[in-house]
């Protein structure tokens, strides 16, 4: 009889963690779409940052600007997405619930992997968890047999390995999210619209069946994970001779006023190279053309012909609104006319380090003051390609990062530049107004193997503080020492830690650093104080 007994009760529990283990749907071409609908409308308002595809297989979609994906309007993409969306919302509609939590989700609740069924409306307030007890495929499937809203600032946390492309939300009715709601998962809306409310950060899809997606405001990010390829972007050029040029112009004088800081070779195959010190160049300055500059002449046109003809993965719509923290990933981008850097640009790897990306630009391009490309998550200005067919400025005290190819355009680095990376033209001038300049790993003919940076100075442009890395302490201790324009010492300190914060109130301004061990400089270069 206890035998008897032991067997049911082993035969209940397998059955009941069965039935607990969800099935994820099968997202076909839906799963590339961040944002849409098989028949209706989709539109956004004010600024949005999308990661992923946005479209309709009936109606448009309209006001999006940038977007990191494609825009799909009724084409063969959408149709299959539809066709794809129909198979999901149907294998999300059969599962077997075994969870039948009360309508309103949150308040500090945590639940864990399973197909949940709520007979009626729900909603989300302040903090819904969603546990993966430490199981990279748990899957959390919900059941909503009527309309999903939000409170606003409400968010749902994924904790011990849950992952937002395993997380579904399968809704009979509007879903309507409020300002500052963070959602995690593939939302699903069958017969009605979605609404992402201002401030809406998304990590999963909008998906409608039948009814408009509305976005204002929003972040919403396809999620990586669950066989999701890993973007790794075209292959990089092989620069050669390349690699040794910070500043380069294939056919056109380079010439620098005020005091820059430049590591790498400087020079032009035709004209001359005038205005630079050698005191704050580490790396050689060719006056006039040489072996070595018709070289690199060479082969920064196979670099050219190279990026010119990579195939685009994406093409952003809006050339004179590029920037404004748009956030791009592992590809080929391709913008189709003069192009203008506002704010920010982020180039997200998402945690490949050996991701690159490739920006061509179909005319010139100039960027706001203080504009900045920033690297998240794995980016290395080493893979990032600037194609640029036309002028090239960057605008005072601008920090750039990656190299550019620009061609039959002039290039101008304007007062407080920085550049991790090359700064190169085949046939066009180049003028520097106080910049500092620092070539990418690479070179192999002139300068070392691999240009290791002793130390980190940061953030730069500086307000209240500064922070400072040291990579390699000599024998113990390092002296800073920072100098105006004019050359008078404004700041001298003592270094004996690996990080160091190191409180400032300098007046906004230019000012140049130099890093002092005991066996002679480690390191200079140029800071810029805001207000």
């Amino acid at each position: 009889m206890k035998k008897q007994l032991l067997l049911i009760t082993s035969v209940a529990l397998l059955c009941f963690a069965s039935a607990a283990n969800a099935q994820a749907p099968v997202l076909g071409t839906s799963s590339g779409f961040a944002l849409f609908s098989t028949n209706g409308a989709v539109s956004s308002t004010g600024l949005s940052h999308i990661t992923g595809n946005v479209g309709t297989n009936n109606g448009s979609s309209t006001n999006f600007g940038n977007v990191d994906g494609i825009m799909h309007d009724a084409d063969g993409t959408t149709a299959n997405a539809a066709a794809s969306l129909t198979v999901a919302y149907n294998q999300l509609n059969a599962a077997i619930p075994n969870f039948f939590p009360a309508p309103l989700l949150g308040n500090g609740q945590s639940l864990n992997a399973g197909t949940y069924f709520i007979g009626q409306s729900a909603s989300l307030n302040n903090t819904l968890t969603l546990n993966g007890q430490g199981n990279p495929n748990a899957v959390f499937i919900f059941q909503i047999q009527g309309a999903f809203s939000s409170a606003a600032g409400a968010q749902i946390l994924l904790t011990n390995g849950a992952v937002a492309c395993n997380v579904f939300w399968k809704i009979e009715g509007l879903v309507d999210l409020a300002s500052n709601t963070v959602m995690k998962g593939t939302v699903v809306a069958n017969n009605a619209a979605i609404i992402l409310n201002s401030g809406v950060f998304l990590e999963g899809r909008a998906l409608s069946t039948t009814g408009a997606v509305t976005v204002s405001g929003v972040t919403v990010v396809t999620p990586l994970g669950c066989g999701t390829p890993v973007l790794t972007g075209p292959a990089a050029p092989a620069l050669n001779s390349v690699s040794c040029y910070t500043v380069f112009s294939g056919n056109g004088a380079v010439a620098n006023t005020g005091v820059s800081f430049v590591t790498g070779d400087i020079g032009t195959n035709v004209g001359l190279t005038t205005g630079f010190q050698a005191a704050n160049v580490t790396g050689t300055i060719h006056p006039n053309p040489d072996v070595s500059t018709a070289q690199c002449a060479f082969d920064l046109n196979t670099v050219y012909t190279y990026l010119s003809t990579l195939p685009v993965d994406i093409e952003l719509l809006y050339p004179a609104a590029f920037g404004q923290n748009l956030v791009l990933t592992p590809h080929t981008y391709l913008m189709n006319a003069a192009t203008v850097l506002n704010g920010t640009v982020f180039l997200n790897a998402q945690h490949n380090p050996n991701a690159v990306f490739v920006i061509r630009i179909v005319g010139a391009l100039s960027t706001s003051t203080y504009a900045a490309v920033v690297l998240q998550n794995g980016a290395q200005a080493k893979n990032v390609f600037w194609k640029i067919d036309g002028a090239t400025s960057l605008n005072d005290y601008t920090n750039f990062k990656g190299t550019v190819i620009g061609n039959n355009g002039a290039v101008l680095l304007n007062l407080g530049t920085q550049v991790e990376g090359r700064v190169l033209s085949t046939s066009g001038g180049i003028a520097t107004f106080g910049i500092n300049a620092q070539m990418t790993a690479g070179c192999t003919l002139g300068l070392n193997d691999v240009i290791k940076t002793r130390a980190q100075l940061y953030p730069n442009p500086f307000t209240a503080s500064l922070n400072i890395t040291l990579n390699d302490l000599d024998n113990g201790a390092a002296e800073l020492t920072i100098y105006n324009t004019l050359g008078m010492l404004v700041m001298k300190t003592s270094l004996t830690q690996n990080e160091t914060v190191i409180p400032m109130s300098l007046a906004s301004g230019v000012y140049y650093y130099k890093l002092t061990g005991t066996n002679g400089t480690l390191q200079s270069g140029k800071l810029i104080a805001r207000p």
